[in-house]
Order: C-alpha cells, then structure tokens, then sequence
C-alpha cells in the first residue's frame, strides 16, 4: 500500500515538470525561455585589426643562390733568380697597386747593371776617337794622300762603333730590368695571401717558384645561372637599361651590397638548360670573399596595379593560401587567394580579392568563416 502511494506522487511529478516544457521548432524547451538561450549562446563579436586591400606598382624580382669570383686572381713569382732578401708586408694584408711586398737580393744585378754602364762609355771612347779619325781622312782623302779603299775601311769602323754603342746601351736597359725585378711589386689593388717564399728561400726565374697569391676584392663578380625563360627577362631589362643587382649573405634580410647585370654568357648549357651570368658589386667593405655562396637578386621591371594584402593576413589550408575579409554584417568571409610578387611586409594576390576589400590582419586563429567581428584599425586592434 505504501509503495502504491510512492507511485503515485512520482507520477504526480513527472506530470507537473512535463507542463513545465512546451515544444518549439522541433525541441523542446523551457517556458518563456527560448529567445534568452539564444541571446546567451551568440558568439561575441571579436575586435580584429583590419586593412583594405590596396593597389600599387611594385619592383619585379629575379633571384638566385650565386657565389663570388674574384676579377684578377694571380701568383706572385720572381722574374729573376736569387734569394729572398726581406717580405715587406704580412701574410693576409690589403694592399695598394705598386706597393712592394718582396726584394731579392740585388748585389748582383746591380754590378751587371755597373758592368754595362762602363761597356757604354768605353764603346762611346772607341767611337770618338774612329769618328775622329774619319774626319781627318775625309781631309786626306780630298787632297789625294788617302786612297778610297782605306777612307771606306775608317767610315765602317764608325758605323761598326755606333752599332756596339747601341747594344751597350741597350745592356745597361736590359740590367736596370733585372734589377728593378728583384723589388716584387702589387700589379693591381687586392689582399696578399699565404707566403710560399720566407727569407733565404732561392727563387728561381725558370722553374717560376711561388712567392704569393694576390686576390682582387673590389670590384668583385658575382656569378649565377638563370634558366632559359627567365633569359629572356633579363635580355629585356638589359636593353631597357641597367640591371640593379643585390647581393644578400645568408642569413640577412637587406641587401649588404650592390652592383649591376654586366655579362650574360652567348650559349645556353645543353645539360641544364640554364646561362652563365654575372654581376659586378662593389665591395668597398671588402668583406665579400671569392668563392663564398650569397644570394643574388635583379630587379627586371615594374609591374603596375598590383593588389596587395598584409603577410599577416595570410592562413594556410589543404585547398592552398586564404585571407578572411570582413563581409555583410561584420561577418568573416573566407577567401582563397593565389599569390604574386611582395615588397616591405605587403604581399600581391592575383585573384581573391578586389581592391577595397577589409581583410583581417590578426587574430586569425580566434575567427572562422561566419564569426561577426569587430573590425578596427590595425593601431587600435593590439592595444
């Protein structure tokens, strides 16, 4: 009997909480209560940095990894035997042209140079005296006391004196040669190496023994390989005028150096369908080296009403990149975007977007297509 009214008021209650629901669209819910869960539900709008898409004209880049080359690059070696007598600069130092950098010993070739010098002035003796002698027998020979042959014998002796004369003269030329080269000079501006000959070393002029190598810094090459469609981009901007080329060292972000596209090579390579290019940068820091790797880049033209964006609207997605832009309503629309050139943080898009456009520029992890947003100027959004 107890358990019966048990029953009863359970069922009294079921009954009481059931009035207490209606069904609306399709559910049900509580009394009264339905536009208040509604409201309580809706996402708030999120504030969001926005920016408008923008037209503008834009430098259009080339880029290649490249490495340096040095435009004189030349072994130091001694023109005349002898021993190394002193290294006037050390290994490594940047050097002017003509600067010396070695002396071999000269004692030698200055008592060569001696020698000949006094060979001139006996030959200029001998020569004084037969032109001389040739003058009084011009004398004799006009009055009858000299026969012709003895006269003609007395003229070739002079001719024969002013012959050796010459090539004296032209020994003492030859020994101030030989001199001079035992001072090793800088042919051109560049930085010396290691040293190959310390002092006491016998260099000699046949075997062509190694004193040193000399690199030229700047201006320095910078070499690369465009394929064969991008040739002909370059070949239009040459004709246009100078091509502006910078040089980037890994790891930087602006360019350390600057120059200009001067030698494109006159055969496309078979095996790899890309030419032999280069560019000459001035390298007045001397800090570029031959033979390091850097990156290049050519400006080949200016491209005009490109649409740009913010790098920080873009988001990234299987279907590729997309920008969310501020639709009807404050609403986040998604748009996917295919991409072009960029410059100074701004990216251009192809297709996607029209000019005017708000896209978002931030908080792109806190929004999703629909989301009502906020939209404020980029300033305001990140305060």
């Amino acid at each position: 009997m107890r358990g019966l009214k048990l029953g009863l008021a359970a069922a009294v209650a079921i009954a009481a909480l059931a009035a207490a629901y209606s069904y609306t669209g399709g559910r049900f819910d509580l009394e009264g209560g339905g536009a208040g869960a509604a409201v309580a539900n809706a996402p708030p709008a999120m504030p969001v940095p926005v920016a408008a898409v923008v037209k503008k004209t834009i430098p259009i880049y080339l880029e290649y990894s490249a490495r340096t080359e040095s435009i004189r690059n030349v072994t130091l070696r001694a023109k005349v035997s002898g021993y190394i007598q002193s290294q006037e600069v050390p290994d490594g130092a940047d050097v002017k042209q003509g600067e010396l950098l070695y002396r071999i010993d000269p004692r030698d070739f200055e008592a060569e140079l001696d020698q000949a010098k006094a060979q001139v002035q006996r030959d200029e003796a001998s020569l004084a005296y037969l032109r001389s002698n040739l003058t009084r027998g011009n004398e004799l020979a006009t009055t009858g006391y000299l026969d012709k042959d003895t006269f003609d014998q007395r003229a070739s002796a002079v001719r024969q004196a002013e012959a050796a004369l010459a090539m004296s003269r032209a020994a003492v030329r030859t020994a101030e040669i030989n001199r001079d080269y035992t001072e090793i000079r800088a042919p051109f501006a560049g930085r010396l190496g290691r040293n190959l000959a310390p002092e006491g070393t016998l260099v000699s002029d046949t075997a062509g023994t190694p004193l040193n190598n000399l690199v030229q810094l700047s201006p320095i090459y910078v070499s690369f390989n465009p394929s064969e469609p991008e040739l002909v981009d370059l070949q239009k901007a040459r004709a246009a005028g100078p091509v502006q080329a910078e040089v980037f060292l890994p790891g930087d972000t602006e360019p350390r150096h600057r120059g200009d596209l001067t030698f494109i090579n006159n055969v496309v390579e078979r095996n790899t369908g890309t030419v032999v290019a280069r560019a000459t940068i001035e390298n007045a820091d001397l800090t570029l080296l031959p033979g390091q790797y850097v990156r290049v880049r050519l400006r080949v033209r200016d491209e005009p009403n490109v649409l740009m964006v913010p790098e920080t609207a873009l988001g990234s997605s299987q279907l590729g990149k997309y920008v969310y832009v501020v639709g009807k309503g404050d609403v986040v629309e998604q748009r996917l975007v295919s991409l072009g050139p960029g410059t100074g943080g701004l990216v251009g898009v192809s297709s996607g977007v029209s000019e005017g456009d708000k896209v978002i520029a931030g908080n792109l992890q806190k929004i999703f297509p629909g989301a009502p947003v906020k939209p404020m100027p980029a300033n305001q959004a990140q305060k």
